[in-house]
């Protein structure tokens, strides 16, 4: 089994999108893309710089489009597509389109409503997010616990992302849990916790209006690492998911279960494989991060379906 997976928030970076605008019929649909998400999505992805693309309303739309951009390109390239999809994060809406519970021009608008939701939640209280990477589980999620912080991401691979007041994220790097190094993350607020609850609300709205159908094909959540079979379910699922923990590691758990034979991480790639390359040592992976990496991806499908 090949699985596809689409990447989260902080994976984007400046002019990232130059190369895929030199395919065919790139540029009028991420022009359609920005219509739906109500972002200049080919200037954020080519002109603007790394401060303007943090920001959440236009990095989360920014991400999603250049993955939808990059499965649709691939899809041009081979006949043959991955068995199942997960995405990280922000990144489940890209899963949600490339298995069909949504059409991909509402996939960017609930993208486009899910940014500005959860930029304007992050600006009613000074809140960040920090990578903590080594260390024994239980000790980090305990001292987490002692500094009223949220293991918002557990990203598998030996690291946590914690959420929560600057105070005491810094209070965290100054002092860490032991054998472990804390990163500081490039995000505007503690996303996939409390601080994000009227974000959920507003995207509620949004979803209850929008047209959800059954996966075709297999669909792993980020609310426990299951399948879900039921277009709706994924979609509540997604919804809440705004203000409660990603488990990424219960997803690649789920991938291990199910005999994942390769991965292919959509653009703006890299973080995810990176981690399956920790979690699932010996899989196979191809980071799709420009067009020129589509002719790999395409041959590890390939090899998958022999």
């Amino acid at each position: 089994m090949i699985v596809a997976v689409f990447p989260g928030q902080g994976s984007q970076t400046p002019g990232f999108l130059s190369p895929w605008l030199e395919l065919e019929g790139a540029r009028e649909r991420l022009e359609v893309f920005s219509d739906h998400a109500q972002v200049d999505l080919v200037a954020a992805g080519t002109e603007w710089d790394a401060d303007d693309i943090r920001d959440t309303s236009v990095a989360q739309p920014l991400i999603v489009a250049a993955s939808l951009l990059s499965w649709g390109a691939l899809g041009e390239r081979t006949s043959v597509t991955p068995s199942g999809v997960a995405g990280h994060s922000v990144g489940e809406l890209a899963a949600l389109a490339a298995a069909g519970v949504l059409s991909p021009d509402d996939a960017m608008r609930l993208v486009g409503i899910r940014g500005r939701a959860m930029a304007d939640a992050a600006a009613v209280e000074d809140s960040g997010m920090s990578a903590v990477v080594g260390g024994d589980q239980e000790s980090v999620v305990a001292r987490l616990a002692e500094l009223g912080l949220t293991p918002a991401n557990y990203n598998g691979g030996g690291q946590i992302v914690a959420a929560g007041g600057l105070g005491a994220l810094a209070a965290l790097a100054e002092q860490p849990v032991a054998g472990t190094r804390v990163i500081p993350l490039q995000v505007a607020g503690a996303f996939h916790t409390s601080f994000m609850a009227p974000a959920v609300e507003t995207l509620r709205d949004a979803a209850v209006e929008t047209d959800a159908f059954d996966p075709q094909l297999t669909l792993w959540t980020n609310s426990d690492g299951s399948i879900v079979d039921n277009g709706r379910r994924a979609l509540d699922l997604l919804v809440g998911q705004v203000a409660s923990p990603v488990r990424w590691d219960l997803c690649m758990e789920g991938f291990a279960q199910a005999g994942v034979s390769g991965i292919i991480e959509f653009s703006p790639a890299g973080t995810l494989v990176g981690l399956a390359k920790r979690a699932l040592r010996g899989v196979p992976s191809v980071a799709v991060k420009t067009p020129d990496d589509l002719d790999a991806a395409a041959a590890l499908l390939s090899e998958g379906n022999a």
